[in-house]
């Protein structure tokens, strides 16, 4: 029995957890690109079967059906990691009282992708729905995020009213830039089937934006760090720089990915991008808290 409950039941345990259950959230945002990026979205012709006869691939379906049935095995992978990560915090909850309902709703939100996925299927790609697909990884990553600060007893800073509204703000415009940045992928080519719909917008308005989004985030960013050097806040300080050099990477990508038209690895290297601004932005919102400082 000590050999079962060895792997949930430290801190450390519940820690590696948290980890392996952000690094999945993360890495199915880069394969579910992989789908798209290699036109096999509907690889698989249904949901949740792969065919109307068949729960597996078939051969005449060829590598499209592999790299979608293949993404589709992994949504098990990702239920495995929550699941983990919930009974870690189930076997902890006496040292982290709120962590395991965090961890709960992470893993309600697996299904609940599978079964945005069926409509992504059901509608043959439908853009809007596909960005939904998304924006789903997109909050669980956040929320992963906060469980991964809570797991590690990481002490949000306190700091003033201002400085608060400040971090808020530059989280919900980080929030904004990414789902305008679905708006122009589902604008684009790179639709995941050559039948698939667009969004009818005219890509290069926004594209640009979009672009005028992640500018803003650029500056808030800025914001954030100069406020946080002068105030000697040593954790905010770091998550505003961290969040600062994440999306002026990404910001590089995407006017590479524009002005080279769209080639597939750089459009894969964005999206990784992307998981990575999420997490920045999300690790800055939960590095402080409103206090007793005076900006």
């Amino acid at each position: 029995m000590d050999v079962l409950r060895k792997p949930f039941a430290t801190e450390r345990a519940l820690r590696t957890w948290l980890w392996i259950s952000l690094v999945c959230n993360m890495g199915i945002v880069v394969t579910g690109a992989v789908v798209r990026l290699t036109a096999s979205g509907l690889g698989c012709s249904e949901w949740p079967r792969c065919t109307p006869d068949t729960w597996t691939t078939t051969p005449e379906a060829g590598i499209h059906g592999i790299i979608e049935f293949g993404n589709r095995l992994l949504t098990f992978v990702l239920a495995a990691a929550a699941l983990g990560a919930f009974i870690a915090a189930w076997r902890n909850r006496g040292r982290f009282s709120t962590l395991w309902w965090l961890t709960l709703g992470i893993g309600i939100g697996i299904p609940f992708q599978g079964v945005i996925g069926g409509f992504t299927v059901w509608s043959r790609l439908n853009p809007f729905v596909v960005a939904l697909h998304l924006l789903l990884s997109v909050a669980l990553i956040v929320l992963c995020v906060w469980a991964l600060v809570l797991g590690h007893r990481a002490e949000p800073t306190p700091v003033s009213r201002r400085q608060r509204w400040l971090v808020v703000v530059t989280f919900v415009a980080t929030m904004v830039s990414i789902w305008l940045g679905t708006i122009v992928t589902g604008s684009g080519p790179h639709a995941g089937d050559a039948s698939a719909p667009r969004t009818g917008f005219e890509l290069e308005l926004v594209a640009r934006i979009h672009a005028a989004s992640a500018w803003l985030v650029v500056g808030l960013s800025i914001a954030c760090l100069a406020v946080f050097v002068r105030a000697r806040l040593e954790r905010p300080k770091g998550a505003a720089r961290l969040l600062l050099v994440t999306v002026a990477a990404q910001g590089v990508i995407g006017y590479v990915q524009y002005f080279f038209g769209l080639p597939v690895l750089v459009v894969a290297l964005h999206m990784v991008g992307l998981t990575l601004l999420t997490a920045a932005a999300a690790w800055l919102l939960f590095s402080t808290r409103s206090g007793v400082r005076r900006a």
